[in-house]
């Protein structure tokens, strides 16, 4: 395996790493450094992520890795995501790891022939006037046929909703050289029952989108695994649950599967806030080889 250069074993991933909001623009930026400051080697930002987010996001570290986690192309033209990138200043760009994805039918009006227009969209970002280099673009990639795109065209793949087992198919689909840095979910609470209440919560909407059920059918579980948030197995397949150790326990399954990075998503029950997710991303630092 080859990870890309200067990025370390584990990141984060959270839709709360962005704002359209100029008031929480002083927050996130403090909080960027302080993430930074603990040793995580990217922030992953979730939620469908323009080139403006990472810019706010670069802006506020110095050396960790920013990626988009994912940006649609669907939402996104090409020659726009260019042009933003070219804007970057130099070092801000090779920190940058553009992450892309086709997204789903039900958010995107446009959805059609998916693996058509990645491919495409891949070719509009090497032939622009400043293009997107292939090692720094990876895709969001599931499927057989994304993964091979993801290996040809891009540096690898941030496969998303993703458990260790399929981490370990990726990587033989892939092969040795490309990157492989999966997404994993976290609940960080030692109560069991209280911990996949959380989870099933965050899964219930996930659990309605075909292009994760028909992976997950690809992996075995069946339609029964799907309801009312998730069984059990499927529960404790895609979601790490219990105290730092064990986290860092299940991220080092995904590496020993082939990732050269994880991504981690700490889960919060809905009352709880963005303050309490920083507290424990502190926490689990102390319990991670970072």
């Amino acid at each position: 395996m080859a990870p890309l250069p200067g990025l370390g074993p584990i990141g984060i991933w959270s839709n709360k790493l962005q704002t359209d909001d100029p008031d929480d623009l002083g927050r996130l930026r403090d909080a960027a450094a302080e993430l930074e400051e603990l040793g995580y080697a990217a922030l992953w930002i979730g939620g469908s992520p323009s080139l403006a987010h990472a810019a706010h996001l670069l802006a506020a570290t110095n050396h960790i890795t920013v990626g988009t986690s994912i940006l649609s192309i669907w939402q996104h033209q090409a020659a726009d995501v260019t042009r933003q990138r070219a804007a970057l200043a130099p070092a801000d760009r090779e920190r940058l790891l553009l992450g892309l994805g086709v997204s789903h039918a039900r958010f995107a009006a446009q959805y059609n022939r998916p693996y058509s227009a990645m491919r495409d969209y891949l070719t509009a970002l090497d032939t622009a006037p400043e293009p997107v280099p292939a090692d720094r673009r990876v895709l969001a990639a599931i499927g057989p046929k994304m993964l091979r795109l993801a290996g040809d065209r891009a540096a690898g793949a941030i496969p998303y909703l993703v458990t260790p087992e399929f981490t370990a198919q990726a990587r033989t689909a892939l092969g040795d050289q490309p990157f492989l840095g999966p997404e994993m979910k976290a609940v960080l609470d030692t109560d069991e029952a209280r911990a996949r209440a959380t989870a099933r919560d965050y899964l219930t909407g996930y659990l309605t989108l075909p292009n994760y059920t028909n992976n997950l059918q690809r992996a075995g579980y069946t339609e029964d695994d799907f309801t009312g948030g998730g069984s059990n197995r499927l529960v404790d397949a895609l979601v790490a649950l219990g105290d730092g150790q064990q986290i860092s326990t299940r991220i080092e399954e995904f590496r020993k599967a082939g990732a050269d990075h994880v991504a981690v998503q700490i889960i919060l029950p809905p009352e709880q806030s963005y303050p309490e997710l920083l507290r424990q991303y502190r926490e689990l630092a102390q319990a991670l080889p970072l």
